[in-house]
C-alpha cells in the first residue's frame, strides 16, 4: 500500500461521531473546569487582583500564556489529521515568545541591574514549577483523550503540542494567584513549568495517540 493510500485510509477511518474540533472543545472545557476546581481547592486568587490588572506586568502573563495555549491547541488539532500542514500554526507560537521577550526587554530597561537577580529568582519559584504542572494534569489528560479521535502520524509531536497548550492554560490559571510579577520570573520559571508539561505530553502522546 502506498503512503498516500494509507493516509487517505486513515482520514476516512477517523473515529465516527462528534467532530475532532467538537471533541477538542469539550476536552478544553472539561480540563479547564477540573483545573479551576483544583485551583479553588488548593489556591486562591491573589488579594486585590482586579485593580492590579491595570499593571502591564500582570497583563503580560495572560498576553503570553493565553495566545500560547490557543496556538498550541490549533497546532495539536492540525497534527491530529493525516498529512495536515501544521507549519503556519507552529509559526504562531513565535508570537507569545516575542511578547515575552519584549516584556523582558522592557523590564530590564525600567529596573536597575541590582534588582534583576531578585526579580529572576522571585519568592515562590518552587511553587510555580510544581503547581503549573499539577494544574495542567487534568487539562493534558482531557486534551489527549479528545485527540485520540484523530489520526496523528506523529503522536509524540501532537502530544507535545497538547502539553504546550495544557501548560499555557495552567500557567494562565496559576497567574491568578502568583505574586511574582517580573517578566524575568516568568521567563525562567513559567517557561520551565510549561516545558515540563510539554515533555510529559510528548511522552504520553507517543502511547495514547499512536495508531
Amino acid at each position: 500500500m502506498k503512503t498516500e493510500d494509507l493516509i487517505r485510509g486513515l482520514a476516512a477511518d477517523m473515529r465516527p461521531g462528534r467532530s475532532l474540533e467538537g471533541g477538542l472543545a469539550l476536552g478544553v472545557l472539561a480540563g479547564v473546569g477540573a483545573a479551576a476546581l483544583l485551583f479553588a481547592l488548593i489556591l486562591a486568587p491573589r488579594p486585590g487582583l482586579l485593580p492590579l490588572l491595570a499593571e502591564w506586568r500582570i497583563v503580560l502573563k495572560f498576553a503570553v500564556t493565553l495566545p500560547l495555549a490557543a496556538a498550541s491547541l490549533m497546532l495539536a488539532l492540525r497534527l491530529s489529521r493525516p498529512a495536515a500542514d501544521a507549519g503556519r500554526w507552529a509559526l504562531l507560537l513565535l508570537l507569545p515568545v516575542a511578547v515575552l521577550v519584549a516584556g523582558v526587554v522592557a523590564e530590564l530597561a525600567a529596573t536597575p541591574p541590582a534588582t534583576w537577580r531578585s526579580d529572576l529568582i522571585g519568592r515562590y519559584a518552587p511553587y510555580c514549577v510544581s503547581l503549573i504542572p499539577l494544574l495542567a494534569a487534568p487539562v493534558l489528560g482531557a486534551l489527549l483523550l479528545a485527540l485520540r479521535r484523530g489520526a496523528a502520524t506523529r503522536p509524540a509531536v501532537a502530544g507535545a503540542a497538547a502539553g504546550l497548550a495544557a501548560g499555557g492554560l495552567a500557567a494562565a490559571i496559576y497567574a491568578l494567584h502568583c505574586v511574582d510579577d517580573s517578566p524575568l520570573f516568568m521567563l525562567a520559571w513559567y517557561s520551565l513549568a510549561v516545558v515540563i508539561v510539554t515533555a510529559a505530553g510528548a511522552v504520553l502522546g507517543r502511547r495514547i495517540l499512536a495508531w
